[in-house]
């Protein structure tokens, strides 16, 4: 029997690794005893884990520059992660809360979505602290502390999607279970795996692709993949696989031109299905 606080499936590349597992159920013991709105505690990271947070700098940063928003890129630079050592969720508190009023609090793993916009709504951002296994450091079949912090920190910097953010949060809170799913298939698409137009060339801005060194280059370079114009009408209505890499990359207006149309879309209940 398994007595693991964090259930991993057997195809889990930690799955067999006694150590990881233990680092992950210490990890998830502070978010399962941290209380809203209290100071983030420290996670005690390894020497081994700090050197995977490197390896995936070291790899994602030049792709950045090459492939990410500008915009985006620039606000990387400003929140200034340091990429020889994880950064505590506390400390980036500091930076994103100067910024705008949002916060980081940790979770064990995988969130139900409603609770997940629901904090995002209140300016709250649930966020995992620990990090991928060893042996992939490319690969994660999860959320982790490299995906919510270089995928989604930098992103909260921006007013727009902070603002953005908060409409997504406001709109579940009052949706059906229905209409959640719609909310985040729309959130999925964009805010998790957009891509968008800058001066002629395709550049992401979802955190999902800021995160992945195998998808980022696939999201903006292969061209063999569909990259429809953005239109919230199909986007809501397409499901999508989180272990998989997306089918398709809708591809929107620009960073601001995209944020509008979702703010557009929440604004005017479009998420809504028929009473």
């Amino acid at each position: 029997m398994d007595h693991h606080l964090v259930q991993l499936d057997p195809d889990h590349p930690g799955f067999r690794d006694s150590v990881y597992r233990q680092r992950r159920d210490t990890i998830a013991t502070i978010a399962r005893e941290h209380r809203s709105g209290d100071p983030v505690p420290l996670a005690p990271y390894s020497e081994e884990e700090h050197a995977v947070w490197r390896q995936i700098q070291q790899r994602l940063t030049p792709l950045h520059d090459q492939l990410v928003s500008r915009e985006l890129v620039a606000l990387a630079r400003a929140l200034d992660l340091p990429t020889e050592r994880i950064p505590q969720l506390a400390e980036v508190n500091e930076r994103l809360q100067a910024a705008g009023g949002f916060r980081m609090e940790p979770v064990g793993g995988l969130v139900d979505a409603r609770i997940f916009l629901e904090h995002l709504g209140r300016g709250v951002f649930l966020s995992t602290q620990y990090i991928r296994h060893a042996s992939k450091p490319f690969y994660t079949p999860e959320p982790d502390v490299v995906h919510e912090l270089v995928g989604h920190a930098a992103s909260l910097m921006h007013p727009g999607v902070r603002a953005t953010s908060r409409r997504f949060g406001r709109a579940a809170a009052e949706a059906t279970d229905a209409e959640v799913e719609r909310l985040t298939r729309v959130y999925w698409y964009t805010l998790e795996f957009g891509v968008v137009e800058e001066e002629g060339e395709l550049r992401a801005i979802g955190a999902g692709l800021l995160s992945s060194v195998g998808e980022l280059q696939r999201a903006t370079r292969d061209l063999e993949v569909p990259h429809p114009p953005l239109s919230l009408p199909v986007t809501v209505a397409r499901p999508y696989d989180p272990t998989q890499y997306q089918p398709v990359y809708d591809v929107g207006p620009g960073l601001d031109g995209t944020l509008a149309a979702l703010d557009a879309w929440l604004d005017a209940g479009a998420w809504r299905l028929p009473a």
